[in-house]
């Protein structure tokens, strides 16, 4: 792993780097213009062109919706653990955002007008379920669950085939539980362009939520606008402040945790209060990583996409972070400090109290959506949850007297604007 100095001249280049090297991939963005342009002309035909390509599953357009025979075989197919595992989750993170919900309101304003607001469910909306080399469940429950508490009507779910065609048993019988009953064999690039634009088989939908690799994260920031957008939950990310508190054994296992993701681009930071603490930590990575099923995965993460920066003091902690803005932030610091600390940091999309908490619990069971903002995006955005699937509308309703009141603050705005069209609606009902 690379290590700096928080007081190094080119500690915040070096950072920056890391946090934007998504982004600044032109080819990424050339490969996804190409496909999306491909798929919003040829529909159907350029979905399964791709799909062939990408995932090396070779499907016609009548294969591409899951049928009901799939999701029973696939629940069926659970272990009793297993499916006490998803629907644990699946009541945790119902529960939690149960809480969030919104209500309509409506009260009187200076001039005795009703004002308020109402919340209504987005009608359609997609969610995007990765693959990739390890089948995501987890994923599952953290999208749709929300769109479920919000009482969204119509929810269709795109997740790449296996090579056979099929879709992993254990993703579908958790999409199944969930209560999604529409799903399609469709990953990447193809699958945000078909829920964008609609094909054939794949109806539009009016927002698409959901984690993906930078290839998706990149179609989804491209399709902005022709379809509304949760926010850009990239691949893994994980920052661990470590004082002189922490255990090396439990920093070191949860900074692989995060690598071993598979895409490559996961980032991983390390701030640590000095050189003795970060060696402690990188002999624990070796210790454990021989142990690991996904070694080669994590390793490659360590080496490329590893930034440890040493500080001083908790304040040159805190400003590092808020300027990484990371997915996930874990606190590994005394517990005295940890409330302060919270309070002051103010950009991760979820902050992970004390050495007892690992990621992995947000990760699975916690509660809060693990769908969370990555590279960078954490400064302007939050982690998922449920009012993300709701439209407020704003409501007004005046009455004659209530006109009166307003009547000359809006005359004297529409000679400010030279907008005498303006002023005359409202004096005409005057007249």
């Amino acid at each position: 792993m690379l290590t700096i100095n928080y007081k190094d001249a080119d500690a915040i280049e070096c950072i920056q780097k890391l946090i934007y090297s998504d982004a600044r991939d032109d080819s990424i963005g050339n490969t996804v213009r190409e496909v999306l342009s491909d798929v919003s002309i040829n529909g159907d035909s350029a979905v399964l062109k791709y799909t062939e390509k990408f995932d090396s599953a070779k499907l016609q357009a009548s294969d591409l919706r899951v049928e009901k025979a799939e999701f029973e075989k696939a629940v069926n197919s659970l272990s009793a653990e297993e499916k006490t595992a998803i629907e644990s989750s699946l009541a945790s993170v119902t529960d939690f955002h149960k809480k969030t919900l919104p209500k309509s309101w409506s009260e009187k304003n200076s001039h005795g007008a009703n004002v308020g607001e109402v919340f209504h469910p987005i009608q359609r909306v997609g969610l995007y379920v990765p693959g990739g080399s390890v089948p995501l469940v987890s994923s599952v429950i953290m999208t749709a669950a929300l769109a479920k508490v919000a009482g969204v009507p119509s929810i269709a779910i795109a997740t790449p085939p296996q090579s056979n065609g099929g879709i992993n048993s254990s993703l579908l019988a958790a999409i199944s539980i969930c209560g999604v009953d529409e799903v399609y064999k469709v990953g990447g690039i193809q699958a945000i362009g078909a829920m964008a634009y609609g094909t054939e088989s794949i109806p539009k939908v009016n927002k698409i939520f959901g984690p993906g690799n930078a290839f998706v994260i990149e179609a989804k920031r491209q399709v902005f606008g022709q379809v509304g957008i949760d926010l850009l939950p990239g691949p893994s990310e994980v920052l661990v402040i470590a004082d002189e508190t922490a255990n090396p054994k439990y920093t070191a296992a949860d900074l692989m945790a995060q690598a071993e993701h598979g895409s490559g681009k996961e980032k991983i930071y390390l701030v640590v209060y000095s050189n003795e603490i970060l060696d402690e930590i990188k002999k624990e990575i070796e210790l454990q990583l021989e142990s690991l099923d996904r070694i080669d995965c994590i390793r490659k993460v360590l080496e490329k996409s590893t930034i440890a920066i040493v500080v001083e003091n908790d304040e040159q902690a805190i400003d590092i972070s808020n300027q990484i803005a990371a997915e996930h932030l874990e606190l590994h610091v005394a517990d005295s400090k940890i409330d302060d600390m919270t309070a002051r940091l103010t950009t991760a999309g979820c902050i992970l109290q004390g050495s007892q908490t690992p990621t992995v619990l947000g990760d699975f069971v916690a509660g809060p959506s693990h769908t969370l903002p990555t590279g960078g995006s954490g400064h302007f955005l939050s982690g998922l949850q449920a009012t993300d699937f709701l439209r407020r509308t704003s409501t007004i309703r005046y009455d004659s007297e209530s006109l009166q009141q307003a009547k000359d603050v809006v005359g004297a705005f529409s000679k400010m604007e030279s907008l005498d069209a303006h002023g005359r609606s409202l004096t005409v009902r005057f007249d």
